[in-house]
């Protein structure tokens, strides 16, 4: 009997995958262990390996093609096997009726319009043990409306309820349906430049688009900020680098925010959290998320544990992290734990700006850049200062303002006396 190979979950919030690259053909003997293929997920491209060896007996997913989890993508058979032309899960679909594949005479406009339509309840797609098709989100945020997943109709990879659809379902979990010809997504009209150019979404823009519509739409963010003064901090980084010589990690500004946001975590340990429907989970440990802008979108990948790490152990790791955002070389791993996020925009000239924050944490900062001003020095003369903005998205079912003002206090102590990260 050929081993059939599924789409494997690669990442906690993946739901389909993108299939890049095959590295193999119709034909090759594959060993276990091989690479076979490249795959896109929400969150990265990773390499897929054989669990098995065999001979590729057929491909069912081209490059470039996209399938949901456990969708099988190729088929290894043995010697004198054959592979079948479709996989099992599709042949055994249930063939259509001779009348429904017959075409009826074309209906007129009139007739596309019903006068009056039934409505029937939903009923959710189920696995074999009846468990409700869902997404982990969907659920949690099913539990926090209210919503009965049953009633639900998924808009998902093969039926399954995705948040955007418990988003959009109504509190108390009746949904319904019209029969009839089914309801389409209404799009603005686009069609007004006829050199504009469609680009479908990647898986990444998928979960981007998904993620951060359910954040806007189910947290309730609040925003704080301040303007920090940025001189002492920017006076210690060049002598810290000038010691360190060319051959040295020389430390960027990004650097010394990561180990003051750790600092503050650990001062202010209520903004470290994140919220779970009937309570708060406060986390022990800091694992700071950090976004960082690659061709196609944005990825957070996780520095875990960052209040054990010293400034060094700190800048090496997001160094680590950069480069293999930048290759495509990120695993599930990388991504796994983030208990508050950082976004910095100042090496684009961003001056300030509000980030949305990344479910399920509590906070995330947005940096702006560091800008040269006059200030009033404490003698009341003008002087060359500089001043870096700094923003904080909190969710307010966790962090209170003034819980959220008392850790952008902390942050500035460290900030504006940097010489106390170092000890």
């Amino acid at each position: 009997m050929p081993t059939f190979i599924e789409m494997p979950k690669l990442s906690d919030t993946m739901t389909e995958g993108t299939l890049l690259q095959w590295h193999v053909k119709e034909g090759d003997a594959v060993r276990a262990g091989q690479v076979i293929a490249d795959v896109e997920t929400d969150k990265a491209t990773m390499e897929m390996e054989a669990f098995d060896a065999g001979t590729v007996g057929r491909i069912y997913v081209p490059a470039g093609g996209r399938a949901p989890l456990g969708a099988i993508l190729m088929a290894l058979v043995a010697e004198g096997e054959e592979a079948p032309e479709v996989p099992p899960t599709v042949a055994a679909a249930a063939p259509a009726s001779p009348a429904a594949a017959t075409p009826s005479a074309a209906p007129s406009r009139a007739a596309a319009v019903p006068a009056a339509v039934s409505v029937a309840p939903v009923v959710a797609l189920t696995t074999s043990g009846g468990r409700v098709k869902a997404s982990p989100l969907a659920r949690k945020i099913a539990g926090g409306k209210g919503v009965n997943l049953n009633t639900i109709a998924g808009t998902g990879p093969g039926g399954r309820i995705v948040a955007r659809d418990v988003v959009n379902a109504p509190a108390n979990g009746s949904a319904t349906v019209v029969s009839g010809p089914a309801p389409r997504m209404i799009r603005p009209v686009l069609d007004f430049d006829p050199k504009a150019e469609r680009i479908p979404l990647t898986g990444m823009r998928n979960i981007i688009a998904d993620r951060l519509l359910v954040s806007k739409t189910t947290i309730p963010h609040f925003y704080l900020n301040v303007e920090l003064d940025a001189v002492p901090l920017m006076k210690l980084r060049k002598q810290v680098n000038d010691t360190v010589g060319a051959d040295g990690n020389k430390f960027t500004v990004n650097d010394f925010i990561l180990k003051a946001m750790v600092l503050a975590c650990v001062d202010v340990p209520e903004v470290n959290a994140a919220f779970d429907l009937d309570a708060i989970i406060r986390y022990q440990s800091v694992n700071i998320a950090v976004a960082i802008a690659v061709p196609d979108g944005l990825v957070t990948p996780v520095i875990r544990n960052a209040q054990a790490k010293s400034m060094l152990e700190l800048s090496k790791a997001v160094k680590v992290l950069a480069e293999k955002a930048k290759s495509k070389k990120l695993s599930p791993d990388d991504f796994a734990g983030g208990t508050i996020t950082v976004s910095n925009l100042g090496a684009y000239g961003v001056d300030n700006f509000d980030a949305i924050i990344n479910p399920p944490q509590a906070a995330i900062l947005a940096i702006g850049s560091i800008r040269n001003v006059p200030v009033v020095s404490e003698s009341g003369s003008i002087v060359p200062g500089q001043r870096m903005w700094v923003g904080m998205s909190c969710d307010h079912r966790v962090i209170d303002g003034a819980v959220g003002a008392t850790y952008l206090q902390a942050l500035r102590k460290y900030i504006e006396n940097p010489a106390l990260m170092l000890v």
